[in-house]
């Protein structure tokens, strides 16, 4: 709600698995939260993620029971709950429509530049959007409906 804490390019050709998300969790996501938030992993950690099998992994779910982060419920098939598909990735696109890129590190340094110039009045919306769209889900017997 508060903004980004971890922008993680993956590199081109690596295979995102249970094991590449586990590490990226423990040795990026945990510490840049450390740093970016203090205290928070001390006052407790409210984590969603949708229902990938990548994220429902043994090893991926045993971290982050260690971690003693509540998780946050996603019913299964429903892509349209999670806010970088249905806040964050669009207000990339209307910052990066129309350019062309030289580099990969190009694309990595527009899409940092897209993601700071979102301001904190963005983010409470695209919280309060994704609370009305997990209501209207739970109304719905766990189907949701744009």
């Amino acid at each position: 709600m508060n903004g980004v804490i971890l922008r993680w390019p993956v590199p081109i050709g690596t295979t995102i698995n249970a094991q590449y998300y586990k590490k990226v969790l423990q040795d990026k996501l945990r510490p840049a939260i450390r740093k970016k938030r203090p205290g928070l992993l001390e006052s407790g950690i409210l984590f969603h993620h949708d229902y990938t099998p990548v994220h429902m992994a043994r090893a991926v779910t045993d971290v982050l029971a260690g971690y003693k982060w509540k998780l946050l419920e996603h019913p299964r098939y429903s892509p349209d709950l999670a806010p970088c598909d249905f806040h964050l990735f669009p207000k990339m696109n209307e910052h990066l429509r129309g350019q062309r890129f030289e580099t990969e590190e190009d694309i990595i340094q527009a899409a940092k530049v897209a993601i700071k110039n979102l301001d904190k009045c963005s983010y409470l919306t695209a919280f309060k959007d994704w609370l009305q769209r997990i209501e209207k889900c739970a109304n719905n017997g766990g189907c949701y409906v744009e």
